[in-house]
């Protein structure tokens, strides 16, 4: 199985630079070695998904990204992405998220984007595991995040990150994130997730931060709510092998986190006014965890 896994995330990532070609099951049997059968039934068997669907997929939430961010032709992105025209662009775009590109382009609006996915996490490799983590990196320093809105889900039913998925769709929840980059918050980024406490007790959120202006729509199941400006303690890993040290890493920081005393530093924990925040990028940001705190 954990084959079959490495081969499923070698066909995504090659779907990713090639969605736009006209014969992509036949290029992925020639780049794996496998027949056009076989990698069918192992990439739905890992995924869930057709090839066929995903590629689709990627292929428009790749081409309403450069709507959204580009002043480039719609016409040109619509070619470049292999669709036969603006209206063949047009026609599936507002099929699959109920407005024209011009009118995405004009309010980027949250919709469901088909996410790039990743099936092969650190987990199939902990038996395999070298702990290569260095505790001298771990750090903790001091942010100040100003009053700001947040767009998300709070489940509460669930403590962490993998209990929220137990819950909600990934692809689905990560796709309207996703589609928020353009107008979301400079410092509470997309995928930034966290805790909220209430009387003692820790439940997870996911979403993204949002500009101070954004007026909806809001996605079904979202929630947008002020969050009061605070100093955070920033207990931090930087960057990492994500593969590799990804356990090692989490446990460390979070370990930090959640039994650091405050007053060492002059501070008390801010929890009942403001949110923890949890920060998860390996290749650049490394791994985070913010606590808010105030002055004593």
């Amino acid at each position: 199985m954990k084959e079959w896994i490495e081969v499923a995330q070698n066909m995504i990532e090659w779907i990713e630079t090639h969605s736009d070609c006209g014969r992509v099951l036949d290029g992925l049997s020639d780049e794996m070695g496998y027949s056009p059968w076989y990698c069918s039934v192992l990439f739905h068997d890992v995924t869930g998904m057709t090839i066929k669907a995903y590629t689709s997929g990627r292929r428009l939430a790749c081409a309403a990204e450069e709507i959204r961010d580009t002043d480039e032709r719609i016409l040109d992105i619509a070619l470049k992405y292999g669709y036969s025209s603006q209206e063949a662009l047009s026609r599936v775009f507002k099929e699959q998220f109920g407005c024209t590109p011009a009118a995405y382009r004009r309010n980027p609006i949250p919709i469901p984007l088909q996410i790039h996915k990743v099936v092969l996490f650190p987990d199939y490799y902990e038996k395999e595991r070298i702990k290569t983590m260095e505790e001298s990196r771990l750090g903790i320093s001091v942010e100040y995040i100003p009053t700001h809105k947040y767009m998300g889900i709070w489940e509460k039913k669930a403590s962490n990150y993998c209990e929220f998925w137990e819950h909600h769709d990934c692809d689905t929840v990560c796709g309207y994130v996703t589609s928020m980059e353009k107008n979301a918050h400079p410092v509470v980024t997309p995928h930034t997730a966290g805790w909220n406490v209430e009387n003692g007790k820790r439940t997870y959120f996911y979403g993204t931060g949002v500009e101070d202006g954004f007026a909806g729509p809001v996605p079904e199941g979202f929630e947008v709510k002020d969050i009061p400006g605070s100093y955070y303690l920033v207990f931090s890993y930087p960057s990492f092998d994500y593969l590799a040290e990804n356990v090692d890493v989490m446990t460390a920081v979070e370990k930090l986190a959640w039994n650091f005393d405050p007053k060492t530093m002059g501070y008390e924990w801010n929890e009942n006014e403001c949110p923890d925040y949890q920060r998860h990028n390996p290749e650049k940001v490394g791994y985070q965890i913010l606590r808010p705190v105030k002055k004593i």
